[in-house]
């Protein structure tokens, strides 16, 4: 049933509730706050920083230049797909062998930096450091690890390794320690009632738990690897980043966008496989029951 209310009625109800009313005003009035606070931003970003219109106008045109380079691809069948198909190879096994090594080095991490894992008293400095050595490793870019890796082993598909490695685990981790701390507490009340030991309370409690989004977040930086893995050749690193770097050198956009193609087909399977896994693993199946 609709109840119609006059505006005698709605004046009333709002001095009734006057708080709800001011809290509603109160808020609208921050939300505009900031909407302005972000639109001047931006005019004084695009003040300082931004590019005379003629400029703008050219780099439209440049850009429009490259697009069609990019799609008209000359002497296609005497290209070296050998070669390209070759360091796309390279690429996923140094993204495969990051990304896994990463994976197996964070896990044991993250159980060390989970605030509900290290919960008493002389284990909390041993969280906080292990935190912080995590952030020290995500907020070094993988270009950078992979400069580092270069000077220190040499150009190669190592230093790539290297790279996704030492990134990786600092992402990785602290992420995984959040999904560990956002477990549900009964099962490990459960467990210790009934004299579980912490290995198993961890293994039964948390990780059981927290596996959907280990798997997920593991799938989803393979993905994200296979992209970023493409800019380590531009340091060296070895991969399909030194074909870019040496097309772009030589202005074959033809040859770039190829490649490019190339890489979002093996995103767009990775991708598939990686829900399948997805279904499989967290969604699970259905059991039929048992039919005597």
């Amino acid at each position: 049933m609709i109840t119609l209310h006059t505006e005698r009625d709605l004046a009333q109800i709002r001095q009734q509730h006057a708080p709800l009313f001011n809290l509603q005003r109160r808020y609208l009035r921050r939300i505009l706050l900031l909407a302005l606070a972000v639109a001047l931003f931006y005019l004084g970003f695009f003040q300082m920083f931004g590019i005379p219109w003629a400029q703008w106008v050219n780099g439209c045109q440049q850009i429009s230049r490259y697009f069609l380079r990019m799609f008209v691809w000359h002497d296609f069948a005497s290209w070296p797909f050998g070669y390209y198909l070759s360091q796309i190879a390279i690429t996923l096994a140094i993204v495969f062998v990051g990304t896994l090594t990463a994976t197996v080095l964070a896990l044991p991490l993250s159980f060390l930096a989970a605030r509900n894992v290290m919960a008493s008293r002389g284990l909390r400095p041993l969280a906080l450091l292990v935190r912080r050595l995590l952030d020290i490793l995500r907020g070094i870019d993988m270009a950078i690890w992979g400069l580092i890796f270069v000077r220190a082993v040499g150009m190669g598909p190592l230093a790539g390794v290297l790279a996704i490695v030492m990134q990786d685990i600092g992402l990785l981790g602290k992420l995984y320690a959040e999904g560990h701390e956002a477990v549900e507490r009964s099962p490990g009340r459960g467990l210790n009632a009934v004299g579980a030991n912490s290995l198993q309370k961890h293994r039964y409690g948390i990780f059981t738990q927290s596996f959907p989004t280990f798997l997920a977040l593991s799938l989803y930086q393979i993905e994200s690897n296979t992209r970023s893995a493409a800019v380590l050749g531009f340091v060296g690193a070895g991969g399909i980043g030194l074909v870019y770097a040496e097309n772009m050198r030589l202005w074959n956009w033809d040859v770039v966008m190829f490649i490019t193609l190339i890489m979002v087909v093996i995103v767009m399977i990775m991708d598939a496989i990686s829900t399948r896994l997805r279904r499989r693993y967290i969604t699970g199946k259905a059991i039929p029951l048992y039919q005597p």
